[in-house]
């Protein structure tokens, strides 16, 4: 058996704070400012981008797995320039 498939996968919340700690790290003392936009964008264009992607593009979908309606979706993709 391979362990790295019958590993339970890290939860969200963890891969998001890695990165966060990642990130404060690679600022070297500076003061950030702004971070929840910036995280907020960050994961919100990850998200769409990827999931429009595993849906084979297709809104529809896509707006069912995000639970929002397609418009909002539209809405979103155009915001962040993922429009297909």
């Amino acid at each position: 058996m391979d362990p790295k498939l019958d590993a339970e996968p890290m939860p969200l919340s963890d891969c998001v704070e890695l990165v966060v700690q990642q990130y404060l790290t690679d600022l070297q003392g500076e003061t950030p400012s702004n971070m929840h936009r910036l995280v907020m964008d960050a994961v919100e264009r990850a998200l769409l981008d990827t999931v429009l992607q595993r849906c084979a593009g297709q809104r529809g979908v896509a707006a069912q797995w995000l639970g929002i309606n397609r418009n909002t979706l539209r809405k979103k993709l155009q915001s962040y320039g993922l429009e297909t």
